[in-house]
């Protein structure tokens, strides 16, 4: 499950990327329709509950063995 959530996590982000960066591309040709700024909304609506489980899973996975991060596990 937690593969599926990352991968969905790294595509909405490529999504979330490529829409702003339209949008700043986008403004210096024309002036864009009050509609096109709504375009990030729906991938940052999908970034911001995968964002989230990917950051508290470390603390509720169950997997604390007391070694530093910065040792690695073996």
């Amino acid at each position: 499950m937690t593969f599926v959530i990352r991968k969905v996590h790294r595509w909405a982000s490529l999504v979330f990327t490529l829409v702003v960066s339209a949008i700043f591309a986008g403004m210096t040709f024309m002036e864009l329709p009050e509609w096109f700024y709504y375009l990030p909304l729906p991938p940052l609506a999908v970034l911001l509950p995968t964002g989230i489980y990917m950051f508290v899973l470390p603390y509720f996975s169950g997997q604390r063995d007391g070694t530093p991060a910065h040792e690695g596990r073996t």
